[in-house]
């Protein structure tokens, strides 16, 4: 059976595992080691469990833990080769342990088969996953700023989909940031707002996705119950219904969630 938990989403900090009960993988390593040990310790596995750690691009929120990580466990990350290079930048020690793949490019890790695709963020080489185990597929697509036919691509199939609902439109135009980084979220390359997380989401859950977890809210810019409710309307344009078609839940930002089935 695959399994996922998020240990945490948000613009802060950012990880999930995914697990068939013998292959546990980790998706971003945004959090202190200790969070993410302390995270797995509540799943019942530690971090000699991990076999492979899955980054989807360099920013602070989805690597701060992989230098201290790397010192704790033996698992190789698997990173597109342009964050690769940036990484090197920043940790030329790490070097060793990157496994690098072209977005688009299918590899193994174990007994579990993960698929890439390109996404739209202002980094190096952004991409979102799928990982399966021949009957279940998990898809997790944060930190883009459109959905692309790649995207769309990526998520087709998926059974469970981990989407990006970063900010909510109103809450970013009258927050507290400066003009020039609500139009960098806002922009091609920035983060999906409710209304577009909600329309991808309803999307994938057309294509047969039976969960979609609410992911990487922004603390400043965005609330739970507003995202949920983005996503149920975006639902009922398609004629779909929470719970009678499609499982919705909002990742919390700081704390690990319990396993739930892909």
């Amino acid at each position: 059976m695959l399994k996922a938990a998020t240990l945490a989403s948000g613009s802060s900090g950012n990880c999930a595992v995914v697990s068939d009960g013998r292959v546990h993988i980790l998706l971003d390593a945004g959090i202190s080691t200790r969070r993410i040990s302390q995270g797995l310790k509540a799943l019942g596995l530690e971090l000699r469990h991990i076999a492979g750690v899955l980054v989807t691009h360099e920013h602070t929120d989805h690597v701060a833990a992989l230098p201290v990580l790397c010192r704790q466990m033996d698992a190789p990350v698997f990173t597109a080769e342009g964050t690769a290079y940036a990484l090197r930048d920043r940790w030329r020690e790490l070097e060793e342990r990157f496994r690098v793949f072209a977005p688009g490019q299918r590899f193994a890790v174990q007994g579990l088969e993960v698929g890439t695709f390109p996404t739209c963020h202002d980094c190096a080489c952004p991409v979102g996953f799928s990982v399966t185990d021949g009957k279940r597929r998990l898809v997790l697509c944060t930190d883009t700023g459109e959905v692309t036919p790649q995207i769309q691509a990526g998520v087709r199939g998926a059974h469970t989909l981990i989407g990006e609902f970063n900010y909510d439109p109103e809450m970013l135009r009258r927050g507290p940031y400066p003009l020039h980084l609500q139009e960098r979220i806002r922009g091609s390359r920035g983060h999906l707002s409710n209304e577009m997380g909600g329309r991808l989401a309803a999307w994938a859950a057309r294509e047969g996705a039976e969960r979609v977890v609410l992911a990487h809210l922004s603390q400043e810019n965005n609330r739970p119950e507003l995202a949920l409710e983005a996503a149920k309307r975006a639902l009922a344009e398609l004629g779909l219904r929470e719970d009678a078609d499609v499982a919705l839940t909002a990742a919390p930002r700081g704390e690990a969630t319990d396993w739930f089935e892909v």
